[in-house]
């Protein structure tokens, strides 16, 4: 093994704050797959810790390496933290997938720790995989070729008895307790007579165990010295491309301030409110107020413009509470195309956070878009330059760009991407028109292709994305494995399937 590496597992632990590990017989790994910094500032994943821990569990962690391919070299197998022991003596690993890349992930992690990552070549001398995570709201399809078993939406009431099963039971008697559970779904069994995939609803936990909360801060994550909380759950709103809208596991469900700070550990200097609209909360701001009355520092992980600018009270309490930008979404370039996705910011709310921005001294107000939505035209960036400008005349403005991705469970499923090309020529012309003035900083057009075809696909993306990795995880490969040419074509999913997915999935 490196010495190097378990130094820096090691250096990491002896910075993190919280409760001590306890060594126990009834061990569990939770993989993340993606390297430490990220993994530690999911919340989900960390929740999930802490519920397995309450349960009884004996529960380490382990991530994707910063460098697999340094790792790999040095003959290391893939490691907990807690014990450095290697990840394929465990017999129960769980996996939390945010989102659809993260499976290139995934598979090198198990590669690592030599797992074969395909679920067919593996055998009983390895281990069980149960996967969770903001992907299974979603489309959790192409990651069917390499877990035994998943849990749909909210598993903190289903996870230890998952776990329990995986522990003690044969994999058969494993997989059909899977079934019993609420969300829980066994890809080798989810077929109907028919040859169809037929999904089962996400699971809603009980309000009881909201909020979900840190178990660990530590300032080696992207969320420094950040302990995360939840101040709500869900949404309440309509955005028709968002996979937490309104018709979600019972749209938002609020958690009071009197519970959130009973959570708040004397030891947390930052905390995070967490929440697909958290800004929404009706006490958010005496909430903020009593934090900043703590000396904690604060975050929040989604801000609405219409919200900040009806109160704002919470542009000021984040400033004193440390923000230094103050991040709010647009959507969409123009407000034409804000109306069709159903986003209710108007230019008046955006204009009052740059007057936010500017009055309590931030640095810069940024703003997060989307570039690509259905029906866009030059018109419409335009507008999004011209409004840009105007930000920008009240306070230093920078944009977030990202390419629109349809995703499943939303009504935008079947818009389609708009091609890498057409994207990376808008993102050009915005560059350009905005250079020196504002900000811009886009993601890539061509891993949002990547995005797009796993987000509407199924097994087959699933060994597509596998072959791409095996032949070096180049957007070539990648290009090659899904057997596209112009960086349009959208997932070769048999359509029947992706209606009783959708069927599935709304009952």
């Amino acid at each position: 093994m490196s010495w190097q590496h378990i130094q820096a597992i090691r250096a990491h632990l002896a910075d993190e704050i919280g409760p001590p590990f306890e060594e126990g017989p009834r061990r569990v790994c939770l993989l993340y797959p993606s390297p430490y910094r990220v993994g530690m500032s999911s919340l989900g994943f960390q929740w999930i810790h802490n519920v397995l821990v309450d349960a009884g569990y004996s529960v380490e962690r382990a991530f994707l390496p910063d460098d697999p391919d340094a790792w790999r070299k040095s003959r290391t197998p893939l490691l907990s933290y807690e014990t450095q022991t290697p990840v394929n003596e465990f017999a129960v690993i769980g996996i939390s997938v945010a989102y659809e890349l993260e499976l290139a992930g995934l598979i090198t992690a198990f590669e690592l720790a030599g797992i074969p990552p395909l679920r067919k070549h593996r055998s009983e001398k390895d281990p069980r995989i149960l996967m969770g995570g903001p992907l299974t709201f979603s489309n959790p399809l192409p990651a069917t070729p390499f877990v035994d078993a998943m849990l749909l939406g909210e598993s903190e009431e289903v996870v230890a008895a998952a776990v329990d099963s995986g522990l003690s039971d044969t994999r058969e008697a494993w997989l059909d307790t899977i079934e019993t559970l609420a969300g829980g779904f066994v890809p080798e069994r989810c077929s109907d007579p028919f040859g169809r995939i037929v999904l089962p609803p996400v699971a809603k936990a009980s309000d009881l165990m909201l909020p979900a909360r840190s178990r660990i801060v530590t300032p080696n994550a992207e969320l420094r010295n950040m302990f995360l909380l939840e101040g709500e759950r869900g949404c309440h709103r309509s955005c028709s491309f968002c996979v937490m809208r309104r018709s979600t596991n019972g749209g938002m469900r609020l958690v009071s301030p009197e519970r959130i700070l009973s959570f708040v550990p004397d030891y947390a200097k930052r905390v995070g409110l967490v929440g697909a609209a958290i800004s929404d909360h009706p006490k958010l701001v005496p909430l903020l107020q009593a934090l900043v009355d703590a000396g904690k520092g604060i975050g929040i992980s989604s801000l609405r413009a219409d919200r900040v600018s009806l109160k704002p009270d919470i542009a000021r309490l984040l400033r004193e509470g440390g923000y230094k930008t103050l991040t709010v979404a647009s959507d969409a370039a123009s407000q034409r195309l804000r109306r069709t996705i159903s986003k209710g910011t108007v230019e008046r709310h955006l204009h009052r956070c740059a007057e936010l921005a500017s009055q309590y001294k931030y640095k810069v107000l940024k703003v997060y878009m989307m570039v690509g939505l259905p029906d866009e035209c030059e018109e419409d960036l335009e507008e999004l330059v011209r409004f840009s400008l105007e930000l920008a005349a009240i306070h230093p403005t920078a944009l977030g760009i990202a390419p629109f991705v349809p995703k499943f469970n939303t009504p935008m499923i079947g818009s389609g991407f708009a091609g890498i090309k057409v994207v990376e020529k808008r993102l050009k012309y915005i560059q350009k028109a905005l250079r020196g003035k504002v900000d811009v900083r886009s993601t890539s057009a061509r891993w949002a292709w990547v995005e797009a075809i796993l987000a509407q696909g199924g097994a087959k993306e699933g060994m597509a994305l596998y072959d791409a990795v095996q032949a070096g995880g180049r957007f070539a490969d990648y290009k090659e494995a899904f057997g596209d040419s112009d960086g349009r074509a959208m997932a070769a999913l048999d359509r029947s399937v992706v209606v009783d997915v959708e069927q599935a999935a709304a009952v």
